[in-house]
């Protein structure tokens, strides 16, 4: 390979090892890329996906047809009902805060099962912050059950939830913890035990950073609900903001009610000419996603090799691209970050520094240079600055360029030695 970034032949020598390593893991990616990706051309075939759907509405957009395909679309992938996909979502969180919002209703109970959920949707609940307008301010009860050593307390689980609880919510992703993504097999466990229990209760998934990483999909396992974002890996780096439902038929009519007004739900809204990136963005997805896989499986293996412990390990099974690699020092944090910034196509001159940020507790140091703005699919690291000093990695469009910007934070790691 040539040299063109000077790394050190410590970290060239580390990285042939890791290649070693992963190799195996790298195939088994392969395979699921493939079956993804077939199944997205099939979901295209199904919608009878034309150029006719790529064209602009405005006003109400009434009759759009490409946002009704593009539904279609979605809810074939996500094995779901039926799918609500919006350019007008803004965040994650916001199509999370839709669904939650959408479905409950004053006195009733949800239960998160995974602990407390992530930072910045703690307000909306109310748990953080009490800011108007958060599920506590409209009556809503909010429970959780704390996990127990990283995982879900299934004793606690079933000594808690009854016939009260409206909802069991469930975040498949760690957020900045360290515990273990949920895989498909453990969403199942959770749903069986949830409806073993309480069989009407709605189970509501928060998807973000798991689509297609599996080739089984949570409403397959029994999730009634989920919701995540655009600009990670449904997006594929293309669609330029955005959000999904998916899930019942009669669930993600409500949450489309919540979203416009009760009565016109998914029947308006203007695309604005957005459809033929989303449509774009959705049909890449699921090799996006792959490539994403594999820098954090690769990123994994090096950290691995170079004696750092790492969350998940290599060969471990994977239910998100997230890599956690456990630094240590708030000096090795920030020349990490600092090394993917420098590796990235846009703003590579930039260095990251730790800042407040709204929705967090801790100030958090953010690297990624991404054609979208905070795209969480293009190669980019992030972090609150407290112990244990872990940087949360995820992302990369081509595992080529993902597997440079690994070993150019090592890099930096050992330069500054």
């Amino acid at each position: 390979m040539e040299n063109f970034f000077n790394i050190s032949e410590e970290i060239l020598s580390a990285s042939e090892k890791a290649m070693e390593l992963c190799s195996e893991k790298l195939k088994e990616i392969d395979e699921i890329q493939e079956y993804n990706q077939h199944k997205m051309l099939k979901a295209f075939h199904n919608a009878r996906v034309s150029e006719s759907h790529f064209t602009a509405t405005t006003g109400y957009g009434y009759g759009d047809r490409g946002r009704d395909a593009l539904d279609e679309v979605y809810a074939y992938v996500f094995d779901a009902e039926d799918a609500l996909v919006r350019h007008n979502f803004v965040s994650g969180t916001h199509a999370l805060t839709v669904a939650l919002f959408g479905v409950l209703r004053p006195g009733d109970k949800m239960l998160s099962v995974t602990g407390i959920p992530y930072d910045t949707l703690r307000s909306a609940i109310g748990i953080e912050g009490n800011y108007p307008g958060s599920l506590k301010d409209f009556g809503i009860i909010y429970d959780d059950i704390a996990l127990k050593d990283g995982l879900v307390d299934y004793q606690a689980l079933e000594q808690k939830l009854d016939s009260s609880y409206k909802m069991v919510y469930i975040q498949r992703s760690r957020g900045y913890s360290v515990r273990p993504t949920l895989t498909i097999k453990d969403i199942e466990r959770i749903v069986k035990t949830v409806k073993s229990i309480n069989k009407d209760v709605i189970i509501m998934l928060d998807n973000c950073y798991g689509e297609f990483v599996e080739k089984t999909q949570p409403m397959s396992v029994g999730v009634d609900l989920m919701a995540g974002s655009l600009i990670k890996n449904p997006g594929a780096g293309i669609s330029p903001t955005g959000g999904y439902i998916a899930g019942r038929k009669d669930l993600v009519e409500m949450c489309s009610y919540r979203l416009t007004t009760p009565g016109t739900g998914k029947e308006i809204g203007a695309t604005l000419g957005l459809n033929r990136e989303l449509f774009l963005g959705a049909y890449h997805a699921p090799h996006a996603t792959g490539e994403a896989l594999k820098t954090a499986v690769f990123a994994s293996a090096l950290f691995n090799v170079l004696g750092y412990e790492v969350s998940p390990n290599y060969n471990d099974s994977r239910g998100d691209i997230i890599q956690v690699i456990k630094l240590g020092t708030p000096e090795k944090l920030e020349q990490f970050c600092a090394g993917i910034q420098h590796s990235s196509a846009v703003d590579s001159f930039v260095t990251p520094y730790a800042d407040d940020m709204p929705g967090y507790e801790d100030k958090v140091i953010m690297a990624a240079g991404a054609f979208t703005l905070g795209s969480s699919i293009e190669l980019s690291a992030d972090a609150p600055l407290r112990e244990p000093y872990a940087v949360w990695m995820q992302g990369s469009l081509n595992f080529h360029s993902g597997k440079l910007g690994i070993m150019l934070a090592a890099d930096e790691i050992f330069k500054g030695k």
